[in-house]
């Protein structure tokens, strides 16, 4: 797995697009959530994300297949278990098949300090 910013390739959506739902937008103003997966690309390390008027960082962008999430990385979303993240995703996406070998471009983000 490689956490290097030097080799993105394009964006194919707009950082006001990578969280957007009610439930996950109130995760992150909780502090619950500090981390988004998407099938594409919506932000790059160092853009800002504004929700409810809080500006949030993005800091790392990187791709993972979901045969690599683990636990934690279901913390990072706001669930308790990876199962939990799965059924949720699926459920959002019905149809949807859970393939080990499929890649997401994870999103790390953290609240930014103002100063």
């Amino acid at each position: 797995m490689t956490h290097e910013n030097h080799s993105l390739p394009p964006k194919t959506c707009t950082i006001d697009r990578l969280i957007t739902l009610e439930e996950d937008i109130k995760k992150v103003l909780a502090g619950k959530k500090t981390a988004t997966r998407r099938n594409g690309r919506y932000a790059d390390p160092g853009e800002i994300m504004t929700l409810e008027g809080r500006k949030f960082v993005v800091e790392k962008v990187y791709s993972q297949s979901l045969g690599e999430l683990t636990d934690e990385d279901a913390r990072s979303e706001g669930y308790e278990s990876l199962e939990e993240y799965k059924q949720s995703i699926l459920s959002l996406h019905p149809g949807m098949p859970w393939l080990p070998q499929m890649r997401v471009w994870v999103h790390e983000f953290r609240p930014l300090e103002e100063k």
